[in-house]
């Protein structure tokens, strides 16, 4: 299928939306090229609650989460990866409520750094977070009236992880599937072979209802997840046709291939062909003298 994206959303910053049955969403107005209208923070239960990715340190965006509480205990805090629009806020709002927060584990790249190379996107990871409990692939966390379940689905990063609510057919897709736009798959933070099993993944499950972390929901999941894994392909042909045509730099790449994209946008797009050749280069569709890396040069193997 043709891969649709949905830019149909209203943040309404500070409110609790209700997103479905017993579960509320309040978005941070931190909105920007990566984070669209902002990220969504999600409260789940009536009684007993869990707050599913607390999101950046933000005064208004806490506030708000505390209202939406109110007087009722909160016993768990949900995070689905350590970027900084997500995680910062869980240890304030752990402080505030006595909430253990959870998650896959730490932040850490998907592959070790190479001699000299540095991480372009060091400054969004949350290097200070560390979980109370560190939740294996299929773990549950249980409230009251509500059951929790961890599905890894590293690929954004190493370490995301969204979450089933079990009984609904529910699924809190985090940054790994958005109905607004594609992931970002950027190394070292990032694999693409890790987000293409990913997707995979998610295709064996019965979802019906995606709650993403940032934009509207995705409401046909398998077939929206389909979509997804075609785009992916059809752009690593495009990174193969290029160098059939004598492309042999990223940044050669990103000109053609992005031609219309937002030249904001630019810098992720060569990470996100970055993430396409390592992946080809690990397959043996690609070779490249020395290490992969934004400035190499490649050429069919």
């Amino acid at each position: 299928m043709a891969l649709e994206f949905d830019t149909r959303f209203e943040p309404a910053y500070g409110e609790p939306v209700p997103a479905a049955d017993k579960v509320v969403r309040i978005t941070v107005n931190n909105p920007s090229a990566f984070t669209f209208h902002g990220t969504n923070s999600y409260i789940v239960g009536r009684d007993t609650l869990a707050v599913i990715d607390p999101g950046p340190e933000d005064e208004a965006h806490f506030a708000a989460l505390m209202a939406a509480i109110g007087d009722r205990p909160v016993s768990h805090i949900l995070v689905s990866h350590t970027h900084r629009d997500h995680s910062p806020l869980a240890q304030r709002l752990k402080a505030a409520t006595g909430a253990l927060v959870c998650a896959e584990g730490p932040h850490r790249p998907a592959r070790p750094l190479r001699i000299g190379e540095t991480n372009p996107l060091d400054a969004s990871a949350d290097v200070d977070f560390v979980p109370d409990i560190a939740l294996g692939d299929g773990d549950l966390v249980d409230g009251d009236d509500w059951s929790l379940r961890a599905v890894h689905t590293p690929g954004h990063t190493a370490n995301h992880a969204a979450f089933a609510l079990e009984g609904t057919g529910i699924l809190f897709s985090a940054d790994h599937v958005m109905s607004w736009a594609t992931s970002i798959v950027a190394p070292p933070d990032g694999a693409m072979s890790d987000y293409m099993t990913s997707l995979e993944r998610l295709l064996e499950r019965d979802d019906r209802l995606y709650l993403p972390g940032h934009g509207g929901p995705v409401v046909k999941p398998k077939a929206f997840v389909r979509g997804l894994k075609t785009h992916r392909k059809m752009r690593e042909r495009a990174v193969i046709e290029r160098l059939k045509g004598g492309d042999s730099l990223i940044s050669e790449m990103v000109a053609a291939i992005y031609r219309d994209t937002d030249p904001r946008l630019h810098g992720a797009a060569a990470l996100s062909l970055l993430a396409h050749l390592e992946d080809l280069v690990g397959r043996g569709v690609v070779k490249t003298e020395g290490e992969v890396s934004l400035d190499a040069r490649y050429a069919l193997a």
